[in-house]
């Protein structure tokens, strides 16, 4: 019965969200409410502890609307500056086929900038890039949480392997008699290199899916099979992506594998794409946008371009602000005593002990991404020549922006919290752990010597609820570590299964609520949100069982579960393209 109580907020949002996709702002309301009730009258938490996690949600909120506020205002920036012609051109010369085209800007470029910052600036970044690029507002955010997976497990320097995985192994006396004479810290080097061969296994066809899933939805014919005609190319830039990305986790650990995935990924797949390197023969593009669906669209205004006239600037100049952006947020994450700096106390505002609880909060507004992207943005004014009346009107139609993005994330963020600090205080009779920790524990029980296979959906429900890989490692490491160890399997065997958790951490990031709501805010689609995660869920489901497959081979040395990893990506692949609504042109 707890258990499924437990369940209850969940099926709510997928109830109200996805099946009858009813706006965020009203599903995530509802949400928040049944958390509550059930936090306060069935797991007897204080009313001052959900009070307190209400606040940290609220708190949360607020610095991801500071993010979403600064995304639009570089995005505004460079539509008022005259940049995004000349970024729109500069693809177009590339390739005009818009598979190639999401290919480098989700895949590749978004991927790096996963490697050097995280947190949903992917999505800030990527999302209005691509909507200037010409894509569909609804396109645009399924395509970046698409490719928020094999990156995030190494997004932010490593921060969900170094902070996230790290919590949860550090410290545990039965971890480190198991593992001796290695230590902690090696061992956590062998579970990163085990992370990055899983995503790797899996991942390398992602650019492939999201070629898919773009004509699939968004194309003339509805046809997941005009996706599939580009997959030399997609699979080559998968490779130059996935190959060093592995060789940086198994070999220098967790801090780069994704940054230096994209940027070599980069450095090869550009040069290859404007020479035409394994390019298909026929060149996929968007219907007449009179044509598309109204719920592809977005509020932000509909940009007009006319590829006869020249660009004001050169391409790098026009996309210095990106890497502008990507060197600062490298500069600030690596530098240690900087970084010491932006995170410490002068430039932090902290509640602690929110109500007299364990909840605590801060806010770290010189750290944040949004910080950056608006210092891009006043460098914008000076590169680009911008006047007065230009730089008024970008700041203005962002806060407006931001205003209509506030009232979903205002509810769905403070859900999460109350959700994750359920548990009833230890002097309650029967207390009963946190919601998130019943169900994990539940379904160990379930599927024991099969456990491998749920792994990963075990770390995609912590990202689904707390919207972040990070957070779902610091609740599930050491519970998916003790699951491993209670069904026989040795240390080595148990940071594989420590691996997939943080590889399905990473997959949830696709469907994680508040990130799908900062998406969609960032291109204006609002009230869209379960229209997104019916679409990103599809593409989670095949990633967590692809990595099940992989690491049930992995631990167990059984032939089957290889051919079975071998069959589900063509099985996947070949039901999406049987189901593909074939449209008459």
């Amino acid at each position: 019965m707890y258990t499924f109580l437990a369940l209850a907020p969940i099926l709510v949002v997928l109830v109200l969200l996805v099946i009858l996709r009813l706006p965020a702002k009203i599903s995530m309301g509802v949400a928040y409410l049944v958390t509550a009730l059930l936090a306060l009258f069935v797991w007897q938490a204080s009313g001052a502890q959900v009070a307190a996690a209400t606040v940290n949600g609220i708190i949360v909120a607020l610095t991801l609307l500071f993010i979403v506020f600064a995304a639009i205002l570089l995005l505004n920036t460079l539509k008022e500056g005259g940049a995004i012609v000349a970024i729109r051109k500069g693809f177009m010369d590339i390739s005009p086929d818009r598979r190639i085209q999401v290919i480098i800007v989700a895949w590749l470029f978004c991927s790096m900038v996963e490697g050097s910052s995280g947190f949903g600036t992917p999505s800030a970044i990527g999302a209005p890039l691509l909507l200037a690029l010409g894509f569909p507002a609804m396109a645009s955010v399924m395509a970046v949480l698409i490719i928020q997976s094999t990156p995030v497990s190494f997004g932010a320097v490593g921060t969900p392997v170094l902070l996230g995985v790290w919590t949860g192994i550090n410290d545990k006396e039965d971890i480190t008699q198991a593992i001796a004479p290695l230590s902690t810290e090696n061992y956590l080097l062998q579970i990163a290199g085990n992370i990055g061969l899983i995503h790797a296994l899996v991942g390398f066809l992602i650019p492939l899916l999201l070629s898919g899933f773009l004509t699939r939805f968004f194309g003339k014919n509805r046809s997941f099979v005009e996706g599939l005609k580009v997959w030399p190319f997609a699979i080559f830039a998968g490779l130059c992506f996935t190959i060093p990305y592995f060789l940086v986790a198994k070999y220098l650990g967790p801090e780069f594998p994704s940054l230096v995935g994209g940027f070599i990924g980069l450095m090869i797949v550009l040069p290859a794409a404007k020479r035409g390197f394994l390019m298909p023969k026929e060149i996929f593009d968007f219907a007449p946008r009179a044509k598309w669906d109204k719920d592809w669209l977005g509020s932000l205004p509909e940009e007009k371009f006319d590829d006869s006239i020249a660009p004001r600037f050169s391409l790098v100049r026009a996309f210095s602000p990106y890497l502008i952006v990507i060197g600062l947020l490298i500069i600030t994450r690596v530098i240690a005593p900087l970084k010491a700096f932006l995170t410490g106390e002068v430039t932090t505002v902290e509640f602690t002990n929110l109500f007299g609880t364990t909840i605590s909060s801060k806010i770290q507004l010189a750290y944040s991404p949004g910080t950056i992207l608006i210092i891009a943005s006043l460098i914008c004014i000076l590169l680009f020549k911008m006047n007065s009346q230009a730089v008024k009107r970008s700041w203005r139609s962002s806060a407006i922006t931001m205003v209509a993005a506030a009232p979903a994330l205002l509810f769905s963020v403070p859900m999460v919290q109350v959700f994750i600090n359920s548990g009833s205080a230890a002097d309650v009779a029967n207390s009963l752990p946190a919601m998130p920790i019943l169900l994990a524990e539940s379904a160990a029980g379930a599927f024991e010597n099969a456990w491998p296979l749920v792994s990963p959906w075990i770390g995609a429900l912590g990202a689904f609820i707390a919207g972040s890989n990070t957070v779902s490692n610091m609740m599930f490491a050491y519970f998916q570590w003790s699951t491993a160890s209670q069904i026989g399997l040795d240390a080595n065997l148990a940071a594989q299964v420590v691996a997939l958790q943080a590889v399905g951490g990473a997959a949830g990031n696709m469907i994680a609520v508040h990130n799908v709501v900062a998406a969609c805010a960032v291109v204006g689609l609002m009230d869209k949100e379960g229209y997104v995660i019916r679409k990103t869920l599809v593409a989670m489901t095949y990633y967590v069982i692809q990595a099940g497959l992989i690491g049930m081979g992995i631990i167990f040395g059984q032939m089957w579960w290889w051919i079975l990893a071998v069959i589900w990506p063509i099985a996947f692949f070949g039901i999406m393209a049987i189901t593909s609504k074939k449209v008459t042109t």
